[in-house]
């Protein structure tokens, strides 16, 4: 059945979600706020919203929407990574709050834009707690170039997609500082670990974090140069600045403003994040990338698994 599905966010991102849609022959709208079209026009026959727009963009177009009539059967759909730096809340929370009587499905998964607009293949994952939803999201976007998961652990699903820019981050720093095949595999390694141990914390179940939006995530953005989180890593490892770097970045680079609201969760919650640490304070330039990898190495050792 055919769908009207609006995507919130002209970026990289959305556009990609876009032509996946109308390759199964949804009507597709994008909006942005340069559209010419107002918002309550394009919703006002909607089923689908999706939310492609950048983490301090969420809270701004779901007030807009709040003022709507919108049909008690649009069903929300965020595709954002990152948390609200106030709240520490993830974007479907901050959707399912202004939407309760709504479903609320989380797209998320190893999937880089430009691969996506090339064709090439790749696999997603979308989550809710109210599975006809995430089943009728399934439908939209699948093809033979693009297999759907459903996910009844839509935190776990979302968190995944989040916590792995950190990781991302430091896996470029890895690559820009040239440590080699064995390094970058501890590294990824610990930063699996590290992201499961700060997801259960919160709520999310352990097995979603070795799943596409987990592990896939953070194998596809912490080995590729289209990742602008690890774009960020590299970049600092090869000597220039974080203003330098963000002048000339294409997009947002969630990694950054996600390590910043974790610290506070951290200090918070007494939660254990070496890597995340060390990459807040290499982005804060109170460490080299060589002294965050040191202070890294030099932890007290420790069982594997102690936790």
């Amino acid at each position: 059945m055919t769908k009207s599905v609006v995507i919130l966010g002209a970026g990289a991102w959305g556009s990609a979600l876009a032509t996946l849609a109308k390759a199964n022959d949804h009507k597709v709208h994008i909006w942005s706020r340069r559209s010419s079209r107002t918002l309550e026009k394009l919703v006002e026959d909607g089923d689908i919203i999706v939310s492609a727009v950048s983490m301090k963009g969420v809270r701004d177009v779901v007030s807009q929407l709040q003022g709507l009539p919108l049909s008690p059967k649009i069903i929300f759909v965020p595709a954002t990574k990152g948390l609200d730096p106030q709240t520490t809340c993830t974007p479907s929370q901050i959707w399912q709050e202004a939407f309760p009587n709504h479903p609320v499905v989380v797209l998320s998964g190893p999937n880089l834009s430009q691969e996506i607009q090339q064709e090439l293949p790749a696999a997603t994952v979308v989550a809710s707690n109210v599975v006809s939803a995430a089943e009728v999201v399934q439908l939209v976007f699948s093809s033979n170039r693009f297999r759907v998961y459903t996910n009844a652990d839509p935190l776990g699903v979302e968190l995944g997609g989040t916590l792995k820019n950190v990781m991302a981050i430091a896996a470029g720093v890895c690559d820009g500082l040239q440590l080699g095949t064995n390094a970058k595999a501890a590294l990824l390694t610990r930063g699996l670990t590290e992201m499961v141990r700060i997801g259960v914390h919160w709520g999310a179940k352990q097995e979603t974090f070795y799943g596409l939006s987990g592990l896939g995530d953070l194998l596809a953005s912490g080995n590729s140069p289209l990742s602008r989180n690890y774009q960020v890593g590299y970049q600092l490892a090869c000597g220039k600045t974080l203003t330098e770097i963000l002048t000339h970045l294409q997009g947002t680079a969630e990694g950054i403003n996600t390590t910043k609201v974790l610290m506070l969760r951290s200090k918070q919650q007494n939660i254990s994040m070496p890597i995340t640490e060390q990459v807040y304070r290499l982005l804060q330039a109170e460490v080299t990338p060589r002294q965050a990898l040191l202070e890294l190495m030099l932890r007290d050792i420790k069982p594997e698994y102690n936790e």
